[in-house]
């Protein structure tokens, strides 16, 4: 069992207290009927699964379970096995070893959600494979976000092109990768704003963004990684939707996972949206943040 998994298990607690908890409250018999189908489809729904992922759920357990005895262990593990069905499709690595260099990475999200920190510890990761790495501060009006992203390059020795407060985000990005070039980085991740307050201001902004990345290296940028924050719960969906519209959003990071009773939000997210899942996040250790596994989040959430 990896320490990662076990962290999993950990931090998925709340999340799945809540089900499982519940899960032995309604079958307090042995044999499967509709109210307990009833009573499970809504202890679902409360869990942030989402009412399309909860009823292809119920609709499979259904017909395997009505009116047949089962134990409590058979039936997290035949739920764990429904819910790893619909998150297995969004199960996606990212490869950052491409022949693209520098390979660059366009990080979205809402205020708050963990892009910066999401930054740094993937950083990190990659800087450990002998990648160098740049960043590009383009959240420009946020004078704390560049210093958070600071504070990690000092930590990881990795650079960051910044500018003034408030300065143009598009012409930063268009500096920063010049100079990128220049140093012959391999990887260049791109911190940009996430005001939702202002949706037609933040879309011209990114849109402006990636037009200005594409202006210096074509076929740029090669992963559009949105990160999500799992205390939102349903809010999450919507952000998914929203950045979606705005950009080519090519993965997900879900943060946050361990503050949470709502992890099964991600559920919901793969069954609507159909998104790869790149990463998750446990906690705010800088090792907190690994690959996304369908198979050890189901197990994870039910217990198991």
């Amino acid at each position: 069992m990896s320490n990662f998994f076990q962290k999993l298990g950990f931090g998925l607690k709340k999340s799945s207290s809540k089900i499982t908890g519940g899960l032995s409250g309604i079958f307090t018999q042995k044999k499967v009927d509709e109210q307990t189908l009833e009573e499970l489809e809504e202890l679902l729904i409360t869990a942030d699964l989402g009412i399309k992922a909860v009823t292809k759920i119920i609709t499979a357990f259904s017909k395997r379970r009505l009116n047949k005895d089962s134990t409590d262990e058979e039936i997290r593990k035949e739920l764990a096995s429904d819910i790893e069905n619909i998150l297995k499709p969004c199960e996606k690595k990212l490869d950052f070893h491409s022949s693209q260099k520098p390979f660059v990475v366009l990080m979205v999200g809402v205020n708050g959600a963990g892009k910066t920190t999401t930054i740094g510890k993937l950083a990190s990761k990659l800087q450990k494979s002998g990648k160098q790495i740049s960043f590009i501060a383009a959240d420009t009006f946020r004078a704390a976000a560049v210093e958070q992203l600071q504070v990690w390059g000092n930590r990881c020795k990795i650079r960051v092109y910044n500018g003034p407060n408030g300065c143009d985000s598009a012409g930063l990005c268009y500096d920063g990768l010049n100079e990128a070039i220049r140093q012959k980085d391999d990887i260049v991740f791109i911190d940009t704003a996430g005001r939702l307050q202002n949706k037609s201001g933040l879309m011209d902004e990114l849109k402006k963004v990636v037009k200005v990345i594409k202006k210096v290296i074509p076929d740029a940028p090669h992963a559009t990684l949105l990160t999500i924050d799992a205390t939102t719960g349903q809010n999450a969906l919507s952000q998914v939707n929203i950045f979606k519209e705005i950009v080519d959003v090519s993965g997900l990071v879900v943060t946050k996972l361990d503050g949470s009773a709502k992890g099964g939000i991600l559920v919901a997210v793969a069954e609507e949206t159909n998104t790869p899942v790149h990463y998750i996040g446990i906690g705010e250790g800088i090792d907190d943040l690994d690959e996304f596994n369908a198979a050890d989040f189901a197990k994870g959430l039910l217990e198991l």
